[in-house]
């Protein structure tokens, strides 16, 4: 009952702290931190917990070491109707301390951060309800409630963007809002649609319950609309528009969550999608796969092209989430024997929200100092900051695939996975994209590293500024950053201990289901597919060679050669190449729904508008026009009638008796008509407010009766 109830309390503590700290005025950071320390104390104790039922489970005989079903659950009734479900499994467990370990570093990075900010209450409020609703969609166990928490946590998150309140950090924010609104609507319909032809929501019901449903297509129909609204917070093309601009105007700390948390929030409803709704579904798994292909090669390309340092992280961020959603598609398209695509993409999230933890919290420290993100300004900052040097080039080397850091085993899976499909010429190319964008992954990290750690800046006092700052970290940041980076060294440094592992716990959230035989060999033998993964064999390297060659040559003819020009003074300079006609917002989506689609509706209404009065206008004059009825008074009735004749009549006897000098000229017939239609106007207006008095009435008198009884 215990353990059932810490998942309702990771959910609703940051709530309730929330507003704590947003009172705490100066101590604020410290409530804060303590909050999420709380937290993070509460998924360690759930883990421990897990811990202990999945060795007890194991040790009985004919039980899989894969579970699907969650060892624990929580039902909180008549909330919102349906009421809240949440659950713990294997893949929900790594992600929740993966969620709020990042939180805690984040937290404690930003008593610095803020240190001279404005609003700082605010962002910790905000920080810690985006918090529990992060917590929400990862626990849900039903659709309903993935909803609810999912589009908590986009107006939560919203503040975060808007935090410093400028030009452009508020259009970041619409721009983020409005992505996330649409994409929430169309994910809603897809919701009602799913509901109303299988009769369930609940996430472990799903497959089973679309396996009886004869019309596919209807299926398809739901899938697409709630793949919009989780592939717009994922940051998947074309509905990754708030990427580029969102990251670079919001605080570091909160990009960090953004870029590392936030987005696999939508990955993890599009896993919902992939591995119940269409479990190894070869069309859908085609659909998420081109997907894919596009948002990892589109993502590289505007981070080659970026100089802005935080703009060129949050693209890499689309870029890799497209590296995941290529694994997605080919667990669809590898159907039973999909293990690496499994275990690669399960890696390959984890690593991405760690490593992004580590280069945007180092591109805060650099933000502190330089005010500046640019990185002509910023470039040479860290030549004589070894500690800074050695934490950004943990995250670049890890984000580049090399070997013995933790993206190149996550990378070798997914691209082993796209060899054993195999498939003619279409899968060779997809494999070639894989390995280019992979190359030209390497040659933005090494763009950045190059420029901020390596190179001078070319105004020669501001770089002596640059060399003289020796403190330019507090205990706290240094705690985070070193303490984020250290994790992730040790995360890829053996990986059969440790990666291999975790994957091996999402295998049942995934339906993937391992036999005892298999996996006794040892966690290198990845479930489903019986392969034993040799991650440092000569063929895995030869895939990460490949890439790294590829960076080599981007960063030696195309960023040395294109991107770095000399101005007239003969200063070297970095430059942004990317066209801006490119840019999807301003071509397409503003053009659109700002211009376009308002006067196109509007023209649309108000043309059916106006032929609706037309055709009314017109079958009034015609079919339906009005005739009298025989007989039929022109106002009034028979009674008035009568008593206006004989008033009347008394008027003209006066006129021509004592009233011949003023004779009265009044139309009794209409006056008496008037008055009769008052009073019965009157008399129906006493009559409804009795009736509706009497109907509150009985709707109290009802609603006490249900009270009495009921409770």
């Amino acid at each position: 009952m215990i353990v059932e109830g810490m998942l309702a309390f990771l959910v609703f503590f940051p709530f309730a702290t929330g507003l704590g700290a947003y009172f705490c005025g100066k101590k604020c950071h410290v409530a804060a931190v303590g909050a999420v320390g709380v937290e993070f104390a509460g998924v360690l104790y759930l883990a421990w917990a897990f811990g202990r039922q999945w060795e007890m489970m194991c040790l009985e005989p004919g039980v899989p070491l894969a579970f699907r079903e969650p060892l624990f659950s929580c039902v909180l009734p008549e909330i919102c109707g349906f009421g809240l479900h949440f659950c713990m499994d294997g893949f929900r467990l790594v992600y929740g301390c993966v969620a709020a370990f990042m939180w805690l570093m984040a937290a404690v990075f930003s008593g610095e951060y803020f240190k001279r900010h404005d609003h700082v209450n605010r962002f910790y409020l905000f920080l810690l309800w985006t918090l529990g609703a992060t917590m929400g969609v990862f626990l849900s166990a039903d659709l309903y409630t993935t909803f609810l928490f999912f589009e908590l946590m986009s107006f939560t998150s919203y503040v975060w963007v808007a935090q410093e309140e400028n030009r452009p950090s508020l259009r970041a924010a619409a721009t983020y809002l409005a992505v996330a609104v649409t994409g929430g609507l169309v994910m809603l319909m897809g919701i009602f649609l799913l509901y109303h032809h299988l009769g369930t929501l609940v996430i472990g019901e799903l497959h089973a319950a679309a396996a009886g449903v004869g019309n596919r297509g209807v299926l398809y129909a739901a899938g697409g609309c709630m793949l919009f609204g989780f592939g717009a917070k994922a940051g998947a093309f074309p509905l990754h528009i708030w990427l580029p601009k969102a990251h670079p105007v919001a605080p570091a700390p909160a990009s960090a969550l953004l870029s590392g948390i936030l987005t696999k929030t939508g990955i993890y409803g599009i896993l919902v999608l992939s591995c119940d709704l269409f479990l190894q579904d070869g069309t859908w798994g085609r659909l998420i796969l081109a997907i894919g292909v596009v948002t990892m090669l589109g993502g590289a390309l505007l981070a080659v092209f970026s100089i802005d340092l935080k703009r060129t992280l949050a693209c890499s961020s689309m870029s890799q989430v497209g590296f995941i959603l290529v694994g997605i598609g080919m667990q669809g398209m590898l159907g039973e024997e999909n293990g690496l695509a499994v275990h690669g993409t399960v890696l390959h999230m984890v690593n991405h929200s760690l490593i992004k933890l580590v280069l945007f919290l180092a591109a805060g420290a650099i933000y502190i100092n330089t005010h500046n993100l640019d990185l002509n300004r910023i470039r040479g900052f860290g030549r004589k900051k070894p500690f800074m040097k050695l934490m950004f080039l943990t995250g670049a080397l890890a984000i580049g695939g090399i070997p013995l850091f933790g993206g190149y085993v996550s990378k070798t899976l997914l691209h082993e996975a796209i060899v054993e499909y195999g498939g003619g010429t279409a899968m060779k190319t997809v494999e070639w994209l894989f390995l280019i964008s992979g190359g030209i992954t390497v040659a933005y990290m090494l763009k950045l590293y190059v420029a901020i750690f390596m190179e001078k800046n070319e105004d020669a006092g501001l770089q002596e500024e640059y060399d003289r700052r020796k403190k330019y970290m507090g205990g706290g940041s240094v705690f985070a950053l070193g303490g984020s980076a250290l994790l992730l060294f040790l995360w890829g440094a053996a990986p059969h201990v440790t990666m291999d592992r975790a994957a091996g716990l999402a295998e049942g959230f995934m339906n993937l289901f391992p036999d005892r035989e298999s996996l006794a060999h040892g966690a290198a033998v990845l479930g489903g597919s019986g392969h034993a993964v040799r991650y440092f064999s000569l063929g895995n390297l030869g895939g990460a060679l490949i890439s790294i060659a590829i960076g080599g040559a981007v960063y030696a003819f195309f960023v040395r050669k294109v991107l770095i020009r000399k101005s007239g003074e003969g200063v070297s300079e970095y430059v942004n190449l990317w066209p801006k006609w490119l840019d999807l917002e301003e071509l397409l989506y503003r053009p659109l729904l700002l211009n376009i689609l308002p006067v196109a509706f509007g023209v649309l209404c108000r043309g059916l508008d106006s032929f609706t009065d037309t055709m009314v206008v017109i079958l009034r004059k015609t079919l339906y026009r009005d005739s009298p009825l025989p007989h039929e008074l022109p106002e009034g009735n028979g009674l008035t009638l009568a008593l206006g004749r004989v008033m009347n009549g008394f008027q003209c006897l006066g006129n021509h008796t004592w009233r011949r000098k003023d004779p009265a000229k009044k139309d009794y017939i209409h006056i008496v008509a008037a008055w009769n239609a008052e009073l019965q106007e009157n008399n129906r207006i006493i009559q409804r407010s009795l009736s509706f008095g009497l109907l509150m009435f009985c709707v109290g008198l009802a609603l006490t009766l249900v009270y009495i009884i009921w409770f």
